[in-house]
């Protein structure tokens, strides 16, 4: 049973009744107004097309058919994925044994599956946003609202650009982002889940779009904070490195609560001081402590971590993403690459040592042990977060 929601909460979930009169559109409306396309096939892709297909079904405002834009692959029985996601409703490599809905249409035409939405869902690997933007610009509707569920970000002369910010920039439309404690084959099979849509301005957009991802089983909060949210789901993958390979080498329960401790300070500190909008508060969201739990104890990251570190550091982690996700996408080798860019430019690496071992760590730079080899060095977080509360 899931748990009940306290008076606190209230104002912040959203109750079904309230999802299904949210945002314009009423039960008597005769023409849908929206209309949904899912920009990624891959596990959490696929899961997400699930939900909201589910969903549309319910609501008179939105067109019943979700589009899924498959990046075209040919499967082992020499048929293409996209054509075996709508014939048999499954998709067979990323989320075997699971139906998506009937109304869920999978399309390997980038510009096909796009051409008549005006809600764009982004649920790809970070590092294929820009190339996929830049294929969408002057092809999408002028009133198209987006959301990314893209755990990542790119990091430009200028600093950190955050996936929302670059889609939003390079297509010009308002982009929400959804993180949390959300592994997908869990959701999959409707265990209770929750998420965290941040948002900057418009809450009723924010409201519209928790209107589409929200089941019983799936409760979502929206909180006015883009970069917060996002944030908090970029960096806890490269703190799952970290316990992944504290796991790798049996080093125990106490071990791997110190990081994930220490992983959630760094976390708090950089995010404070790249964006001094963040909120303390969003960090006892679900995109915040308990993605980072969850991915922690349960994630591909953590997972490919573990290998790597029980093949003492001989094997890579590209052999290892290639062998154990079977064409999923591992995240955090990258993130911890492009935050160790960050710190570098600012000369912060001495600030955020936990950071910057898990990449030096990847790069093969450092041992796998190294990992609780090295001081916090608490005088100077202390001082990071004095700075960032004054930003």
């Amino acid at each position: 049973m899931a748990p009940s929601i306290d008076a606190n909460q209230a104002e912040e979930k959203l109750t079904m009744d309230t999802f299904f009169n949210v945002g314009g559109g009423h039960r008597g409306e005769s023409s849908p107004r929206y209309r949904v396309t899912v920009i990624g096939s891959g596990n959490w892709g696929s899961v997400a097309a699930r939900v909201i297909a589910s969903n549309t079904l319910k609501m008179p405002n939105f067109h019943h058919d979700v589009r899924i834009w498959v990046y075209e692959e040919i499967l082992p029985n020499g048929e293409k994925l996209s054509k075996t996601i709508n014939e048999a409703n499954e998709n067979v490599k990323y989320l075997p044994g699971i139906k998506l809905g009937k109304n869920v249409i999978a399309d390997p035409d980038l510009d096909n599956a796009v051409k008549e939405a005006n809600m764009l869902v982004f649920v790809t690997p970070h590092q294929f946003v820009s190339g996929i933007c830049k294929r969408l610009i002057g092809k999408i509707k002028p009133d198209t609202e987006a959301i990314s569920l893209i755990k990542g970000m790119e990091v430009k002369t200028e600093g950190p650009c955050m996936i929302s910010k670059l889609i939003t920039d390079m297509l010009g439309i308002n982009c929400c982002v959804l993180m949390g404690a959300n592994i997908a084959n869990e959701i999959a099979v409707e265990k209770f889940s929750e998420a965290t849509i941040g948002y900057r301005q418009n809450k009723e957009v924010a409201d519209q779009w928790a209107k589409l991802f929200c089941t019983p089983y799936f409760l979502v909060s929206v909180v006015q904070d883009v970069e917060g949210v996002e944030l908090c789901g970029t960096l806890k993958n490269v703190v799952a490195i970290a316990a992944g390979l504290v796991d790798g080498m049996d080093m125990g329960n106490n071990t791997k609560a110190a990081i994930m401790r220490i992983g959630l300070r760094e976390m708090r500190a950089l995010s404070k001081l790249l964006f001094s909008s963040v909120k303390d508060s969003t960090f006892f969201e679900s995109c915040g402590v308990a993605d980072l739990i969850t991915t922690c104890l349960g994630g591909r990251n953590r997972k490919v971590a573990e290998a790597f570190a029980r093949s003492g550091g001989k094997r890579s982690f590209d052999q290892l993403e290639a062998e154990i996700l079977q064409g999923q996408k591992l995240q955090g080798v990258s993130t911890a690459k492009e935050v160790y860019e960050i710190l570098s430019h600012r000369g912060w690496q001495s600030m955020f040592p936990l950071f910057t071992t898990v990449h030096e760590i990847c790069i093969g730079q450092l041992p796998p042990l190294a990992i609780v080899e090295y001081s916090e060095q608490i005088a100077n977080i202390s001082s990071v977060e004095g700075v960032a509360q004054c930003c």
